[in-house]
């Protein structure tokens, strides 16, 4: 099976495993024999073993965290326990403390209901689909084996300095001669694990900042706020008339940003511009950027004006990540904020992604709605259809329209139809300069799959 399409998992997805929270796979129940598999797996030599285990701030993170640490103690790793963290921070955190694992409790950008596990290797980097099916193996079999003598049992402590050494990594993205003095900027943390931490990093580096989305009670993570749902911090810049509006996802990896105007950025423009401004200093590796399939045609005209490619791969910020180590790429991520600079960190990083556009407006001093419009995208509409038992993609009939829908719009444009990796949705997507027959295709394809949907 081709690299950028994934075999099917049972418990892992695009990003870790995820659900409904206190029912399985979510459930304590499972999170204990993962820290146990998890454990055994990453168990090799004879050093002290260490797993850090970070979350953000749903009121499931407090029923996960304490079984995954059981199973690892068990396991006879050492746990270090650091709270409320953003997931770039948990995976700068892995490589830094040297230790072989390390563990994210999120569900990103998902309603509190929901929780999921990222794990990260000791690299700092997400797992493989081979390590993760090794892991599910183990999973699903005597767990006995994982269990260590008593005198070997692990043990678990808080880092209490944790945020301070994120704070201090992210500023360190951000050019020591420049500062962030005479901007008003309005930071939406979406209740999430970066409530705490953007704020801080922001204000340091010399910025007026106006905060929402901090003040989270377990339930209202992503409600209303967050890179998801931009609306009220689009009106919130343009009441406080703020240069940038910058809005985090519930676990601070992904970032969409707004400009004074209220307009809303998306990835491909932050990649774009990004990309603009590390060609011109000769920081661009790999002469290319990397994205997923979702990204807009706009976004890859626009480097091929400049004589740089735009590699696809398969949505999720894993596959990003993996293609940019093959082909030495240091800019890559997706149009819903992922953002990916690993001469930063090894995973997708909302603020530091924010830090690198604020670069550009100190540097140009342009106001954001001129710097951040790299380029027109092409007409592009996404649909979500929620289904019920087997996907709909398995069927003929499915089958046979999309097949038609993409014929029909030949050069003209393309069709992209994918389930979720996190929940039962499948998501359909058209693109092409004709609006109107973007509109049109994408309807019938979502018609099509609804028909089946019902009909099972």
């Amino acid at each position: 099976m081709p690299k950028d399409s994934p075999p099917p998992r049972r418990l892992f997805g695009t990003d870790g495993i995820r659900g409904t929270a206190n029912c399985a796979p979510m459930d304590a129940a499972t999170a204990l024999r993962l820290g146990q598999a998890a454990g055994r797996y990453f168990n090799r030599g004879d050093h002290r073993h260490r797993v850090v285990i970070g979350k953000d701030t749903r009121l499931s993170g407090y029923m996960l965290e304490p079984a995954l640490t059981a199973g690892f103690v068990g396991a006879g790793m050492d746990v270090v326990l650091v709270g409320p963290l953003p997931t770039p921070a948990i995976a700068l955190l892995t490589r830094s403390l040297r230790a072989d694992l390390g563990v994210m409790i999120s569900a990103s950008h998902n309603p509190y209901e929901d929780n999921g596990i990222k794990l990260f290797g000791p690299d700092g980097l997400k797992l493989t689909d081979e390590q993760e099916a090794a892991i599910e193996t183990l999973m699903s079999g005597d767990l006995t084996a994982a269990l260590v003598a008593p005198s070997r049992l692990g043990r678990a402590s808080r880092l209490e300095d944790a945020p301070g050494r994120y704070i201090e990594a992210a500023k360190s993205s951000f050019p020591r001669g420049h500062t962030l003095e005479g901007l008003r900027i309005v930071v939406d943390c979406a209740h999430g694990a970066a409530y705490k931490v953007a704020p801080t990093v922001l204000w340091e580096l010399g910025a007026e900042v106006v905060s929402v989305g901090v003040a989270p009670d377990g339930f209202n993570i992503n409600k209303g706020v967050g890179s998801t749902a931009p609306a009220a911090l689009a009106a919130l810049v343009q009441e406080r008339r703020a240069d940038l509006g910058i809005a985090l996802d519930g676990d601070a990896d992904r970032v969409v940003l707004v400009d004074e105007r209220g307009q809303v950025v998306d990835g491909d423009q932050i990649l774009a511009l990004i990309a603009r401004s590390w060609h011109a200093r000769d920081q661009l590796r790999g002469g290319a950027v990397v994205a997923t399939v979702m990204s807009n045609m706009g976004l890859e005209r626009f480097l091929a004006d400049r004589g740089l490619k735009l590699q696809r791969t398969a949505v999720g910020d894993r596959y990003v990540g993996e293609r940019m180590r093959e082909t030495g790429c240091n800019l890559g991520g997706e149009q819903s904020g992922h953002m990916i600079m690993p001469d930063f960190g090894t995973t997708g990083d909302g603020l530091i992604a924010a830090l690198q556009v604020l670069d550009v407006l100190v540097e140009e001093n342009r106001p954001a709605s001129e710097v951040l419009r790299c380029f027109e995208p092409l007409p592009q509409r996404l649909v979500n259809v929620r289904y019920g038992g087997a996907s709909p993609l398995n069927d003929a009939g499915v089958k046979a329209a999309i097949a038609a829908e993409s014929e029909a719009l030949g050069t003209r444009g393309r069709v992209l139809i994918r389930a979720s990796g996190t929940e039962p949705v499948i998501r359909v997507m058209a693109e092409a300069e004709d609006e109107a027959l973007v509109e049109a295709t994408v309807s019938r394809l979502a018609e099509a799959i609804r028909a089946k949907a019902r009909a099972a």
